[in-house]
């Protein structure tokens, strides 16, 4: 980099001595004969009087090149310092001069030691200008240029020198606070913006003092995340960060604003040696969790990184615009694109013997061929040949997991609640106008300035119908009451757990509901619909994340202690950068808090959810992909849904032609339920009367005096819990006298809720209300998604094309991993396989397209039940489920078996798991037995696992055959007993008394958890064996609990654990199932226009279209016709493999139609 750097050459300053040691602590006195630096030796770093005997033989005209190196003595003796140093010497005409700190700060330049290179930079406390001074006096070769270090200090600086260099950093914009002209600070602060000198910086962005030895850098969330900062800092024992609440920016001193980049929850750091030189490494982000990962001898667990051939340029130009040969910087991988956030300038790899050995001998080559000639020393540079990266193979026939799909249901949730009310008050026209509601006719408020208006419009015309009781406002009092009760429910609006909806009506209101009197009004209205409710509970939140840590143990490789837990495999493939995880949800908030949870259980993270969320979840919402548009049923279900209504209205006995009806697939999960129900009317009355039994004793609760400020969980109280049954009350039953069906789902929603989580009121008969109300549940919810095959297939499919077609990509990309952030082979000791990678993606999604992508799979023809006993075994299982409850997952886990023929079919190797979520509440007698997670495999027969590893399997059932084929864990203990911290909950289970006397012991998450000793080879293979079905069925579920803290005043609820996953076949191969998926995509013809268009959506929308995008230009034309360029696929070129997945900045809310992603070849 010799041409970046000041000062040609270092003149001869006539000591041609031979007789020094190689690496001395320059003296103060410098002037007098090195000779004399004999005192000085007892500071020697390193001893070298080995070296001096064989120093004589050399000619006396060459002489030694002396490199001084001038810091602060903490930096200067510092590990990688010395490390360094010591190689250095190994050159046979370098010495190393130390300059002492009391000599660098007390001595006036013309004293310091001499030197012909000099090594300087600037740490707290460093004199720069001084060193500048020694460097104008002496004129040294500099290896890191001196004035250039006065930028680096300031970030300001930086950012002008990395946009002049046209290098990719995020979107900024600088606020000066100068006291002098404060007319120049130009701030002004929204809810979820902040506007700087013009620029507008939406939430999440970040705030930079401009000062960089100021390391206080905060993030700012959107108030649809949850709203507060993220305080990142210094390092400071295990923490370097920590989220408040504070939502509000710095009003002091002067900062850069900045677009947030959403990475995928890792920091690259760069340290470059000269421009051709880069080693990078992968750390987790401060902003995740703020907790630093240590390994055991406490230092920040870094991994080694591949840089792309893009940033080993952005490397380049670095260490030349800022004249650091030494240099290191920040980068962030995102939307495929890297930008740099951040130049430290001088700084070394912490322990990496590699990097030593590399960084001394392009330091010393350096040294060399700048000053070799001048000093008639005899010098050529030796050429090295490249390092070949090492690739190894896997032996066996070991197959190796290349991908895991899965669809995951969002975790428990309050019950949803609307109310719908007609308004006519111009001030709501106002509003619906104001936010544009006649372009679509339709309008969705979520956010909380939005809410705001919405609640002073409610508060204004209660004040007004107070005091004069005219009929100018048409709207009901107690209407509004509800909307302003609800509004103002938490104190607070985080744009998660409410919204209203207003639809305009061109003639006033269509049709009447249970609550409406009949009095029609003329011209038109505004239909609000105030939604609340249906937000994850603190029991929603433990079991995603108990799934998410029970999740890693499917992963290979969970050898090996990562800090102390299970599942290290995932975490070590996640932070190398092999793991290739995308987390999608839809856009509700609870679905977006399931999947931040499950997040912070797969990877090990701490702390608040909101920092997890906008760094780790994309939000899939801009086609369908896992949101549906409820408003607009298809024509089938409206068929299907009156058909239901009608046979669930009949006064009689279900006869033999209505099971033919209701249930043409025979399911006994149906079957059972309508024998339960026997005449749904009866039923139906019973239910009601049950209701309104219950509605009655909420009241009395309420009269009395003891429990009127009772607070129920999750802060509900008995008036809201008394709202929510009385309205279901009123709904329920029609005018007519006939029910309505639609309310079903609601009665059992609120009813499974109230069982679980507000037991201890010991109302009355709410199980035989649960009971009724399941068994009508378990008939209405899976049918109106479908009674025939046929209708059932053709409402999946308007669900689930988008995301079906996803589901292919992400099996077809696995191979095509050209791009995907590589881990550097020859640093990665005790990583697996450095060059493979697993992808992961995660969908979590509501219960619509979880049924809809189950009866795909189920009616679409993937395999012939008549020919395939494993698949009708399956199916056999599937059907006796009754509910898809929260956290049901489907499970596609893809395998390549490396010693097959690339192209031949048996290469890729497919699993389809299932779970049906969490445990009911008394589900346990009569639950569908699956056949365990991956039933064995062949080459396990051979291969008896060690039996000590599993928990004495003799005591529970001495009389029954178990195949231990992979030894399905059967333990005394539950997933939650490991009695670790969960955030900060203890959590607990005992396994109930009452099952364990039945010998049914209770079995982890995943059945296939073995300990870490025991990681049969099988299980990759995968041939089914036929005499597995033969063995008795193994019972296997008791429930566990976990107590966990929560805001109600029971202190302790049931969290039910969650069945584990069942496989539902092992070995289909990858061409099967995609022809399979090609089919049943081309068959919906309706529905293929529509994903035509939303797919060119994805495309078109390469970034997951989000409030947090950064805003750049689209440069890929996606219209249909551009699906796939001619050339080359979409996905090929500097995007990482997953294009359309990884295009996305995690987000939580769609606002900026602005979308962007350009790509590159």
């Amino acid at each position: 980099m010799s041409e970046a750097c000041a000062g040609g050459g270092g003149a001869i300053h006539g000591r041609g001595h031979r007789d020094v040691p190689h690496f001395v602590v320059g003296c103060e006195d410098d002037e007098q004969h090195m000779g004399q630096m004999e005192g000085g030796m007892k500071n020697k770093v390193f001893s070298v009087e080995g070296e001096m005997e064989d120093e004589d033989d050399e000619s006396p005209s060459e002489r030694q090149i002396v490199v001084g190196i001038c810091s602060m003595m903490k930096k200067s003796k510092s590990k990688p310092m010395t490390q360094i140093l010591e190689r250095l010497c190994k050159f046979d005409y370098i010495d190393v001069v130390i300059f002492p700190e009391e000599v660098i700060l007390d001595e006036p330049v013309e004293n310091w030691p001499l030197c012909d290179c000099l090594i300087s930079f600037h740490s707290k406390g460093f004199p720069l200008d001084k060193a500048v001074e020694y460097a104008k006096l002496r004129n040294p070769l500099l290896i890191n240029d001196l004035n250039m270090q006065y930028f680096i200090q300031d970030r300001r600086e930086v950012y002008r020198i990395l946009q002049e260099e046209g290098i990719d950093l995020p979107r900024y914009a600088v606020l000066n606070r100068d006291p002098n002209n404060p007319e120049e600070c130009n701030l002004v602060e929204g809810e979820d913006h902040v506007e700087v000198n013009g620029e507008v910086f939406p939430k999440p962005f970040v705030e930079k003092p401009v000062c960089a030895e100021d390391h206080n850098v905060y993030i700012y969330y959107p108030t649809s995340a949850g709203g507060g900062s993220q305080r990142l800092f210094r390092k400071i024992g295990s923490r370097s960060s920590v989220y408040s609440p504070e939502s509000s920016v710095r009003k002091t001193g002067s900062y850069i604003y900045e677009e947030f980049m959403p990475t995928d929850g890792t920091d690259v750091k760069v340290y470059t040696v000269g421009p051709d030189y880069a080693h990078a490494e992968a750390r987790k982000s401060p902003a995740l969790d703020g907790k630093v990962e240590r390994d055991s001898e406490g230092k920040e667990i870094r991994y080694p990184v591949m840089l792309t051939a893009m940033e080993k340029l952005v490397a380049r130009k670095v260490c030349l615009a800022f004249k650091q040969t030494v240099c290191g910087f920040d980068l962030l991988r995102a939307n495929g694109h890297s930008f740099v956030c951040d130049v430290n300038g001088f700084s070394f790899v912490k322990n990496s013997m590699k990097y030593y050995d590399d960084c001394a001998k392009v330091l010393g080559n350096m040294v060399m061929r700048e000053l070799a000639p001048q000093f008639h020393i005899p010098w050529s540079i030796p050429m090295e040949a490249e390092d070949i990266p090492i690739v190894p193979t896997t032996s066996g026939t070991m197959m190796e997991l290349r991908c895991v799909i899965a669809i995951i249901r969002h975790g428990d949730r309050t019950p949803k609640q609307k109310m719908k009310m007609e308004v006519r008050h111009p001030l709501f026209f106002e509003l619906f106008e104001k936010y544009g509601g006649y372009k679509s006719g339709k309008l969705k408020l979520k956010k909380p300035k939005q809410l705001q208006e919405v609640l002073d419009i409610a508060r204004l015309l209660l004040v007004e119908l107070g005091q004069h009781n005219d009929c100018e406002i048409e709207e009901k009092k107690s209407k509004l009451e509800q909307l302003k009760t609800v509004l103002e429910m938490y104190g607070h609006f985080s744009g998660i757990n409410r919204k209203v909806q207003l639809t305009y009506l061109p003639n006033g209101q269509l049709k009447a509901s249970s609550e409406e009197e009949d009095s029609q009004k003329e011209g038109p209205s505004l239909l609000l619909v105030l939604k609340w409710g249906g937000e994850l509970t603190p029991a929603g939140r433990v079991q995603a994340e108990e799934l998410g840590r029970a999740f890693r143990c499917m992963y290979p490789g969970g050898q090996g202690d990562y800090a102390g837990f299970p599942g290290c495999g995932l975490l070590r493939l996640h932070s190398t950068y092999r793991h290739d995880l995308k987390i999608y949800a839809s856009d509700e908030g609870r679905v977006q808090m399931t999947a931040a949870a499950f997040a912070k259980g797969l990877l090990a993270l701490e702390g608040e959810l909101t920092p997890i969320l906008v760094q780790m979840v994309k939000s899939a919402n801009m086609n369908g992909l896992l949101d549906s548009d409820s408003d607009s049923l298809t024509d089938c279900q409206q068929k299907v849904k009156a058909r239901l209504h009608e046979i669930m209205q009949k006064n009689q006995s279900f006869t033999q032609e209505d099971y033919q009806k209701l249930a043409p697939t025979g399911s006994p999960s149906l079957v059972n339920s309508m024998d339960l129900i026997e005449n749904p009317v009866k039923t139906c009355d019973k239910v009601h009367a049950l209701i309104q039994s219950l509605t009655s004793q909420i009241r009395k609760r309420l009269e009395d005096p003891k429990s009127a400020d009772l607070q129920l969980y999750h802060s509900e109280t008995l008036e809201l819990m008394l709202q929510r049954w009385s309205k279901l009350e009123r709904d329920f039953r029609m005018k007519s006298g006939r029910y309505d069906i639609s309310k079903i789902p609601d009665i059992y929603d609120c009813i499974k809720y109230d069982t679980q989580h507000n037991a201890s009121l010991g109302l009355e008969d709410t199980l035989e209300l649960f009971r009724l109300s399941r068994a009508l549940a378990d008939i209405v919810i899976p049918q109106e998604y479908g009674i025939s095959k046929a209708e059932k297939l053709d409402i999946a499919q308007a669900y689930c094309v988008p995301l079906l077609k996803k589901i292919q990509l992400d099996l077809q990309r696995t191979h095509e991993d050209e791009a995907v952030n590589k881990l550097h082979p020859l640093y990665s000791r005790g990583v697996m396989s450095p060059g493979r990678h697993v992808r992961t993606r995660l969908y979590f999604t509501s219960e619509s397209h979880v049924h809809s992508l189950l009866s795909i799979f189920r009616y679409g023809g993937l395999l012939d039940e008549e020919k395939d006993q494993q698949w009708k075994q399956a199916m056999d299982y599937l059907s006796a489920v009754t509910e898809l409850n929260y956290m049901t997952q489907i499970v596609i886990m893809l395998y390549e078996d490396n010693n097959k023929d690339p192209s031949s079919e048996e290469r890729f190797h497919v699993e389809l798991h299932f779970s049906p979520g969490v445990k009911g509440c008394e589900d346990e007698e009569n639950v569908p037995l699956g056949f365990g997670f991956r039933p064995a495999s062949s080459e396990n027969q051979d291969k008896q696992p060690n039996q000590g590893s599993l928990e004495d399997l003799s005591q529970d059932q001495p009389d029954q055959a178990i195949p231990i084929s992979e030894p399905i864990t059967i333990q005394r203990r539950c997933p939650m007993i490991r009695n670790r911290k969960t955030g900060s909950m203890e959590v607990l289970s005992e396994t109930s008394p009452t099952q364990s006397t039945k010998g049914s012991s209770s079995y982890r998450l995943f059945p296939s958890r073995q300990s870490p000793e025991v990681k049969p080879a099988s299980g990759l293979g995968g041939h089914l064996l036929p005499e597995l079905f033969s063995m008795p069925a193994v019972k296997r579920f008791s429930v566990s609990f976990a107590r966990h803290p929560t805001n109600g005043f029971e202190g302790c609820s049931m969290v039910p654990s969650i069945y584990p996953l069942e496989t539902l076949h092992n070995s289909l191969s990858l061409k099967q199932v995609d022809e399979f998926l090609n089919s049943v995509c081309e068959s919906s013809t309706e529905t293929h226009a529509k994903t035509m268009k939303a797919l060119s959506g994805l495309f078109d929308s390469q970034s997951q279209s989000s409030l947090y995008s950064p805003q750049q230009p689209l440069s890929s034309s996606g219209s249909e016709t551009s699906l796939r360029p001619p050339s080359r696929p979409l996905w090929y070129g500097s995007v990482p493999s997953s294009a359309v997945s990884s295009a996305g900045p995690s987000s939580p809310t769609t606002e900026s139609p602005s979308l962007h992603f350009s790509f590159t070849e």
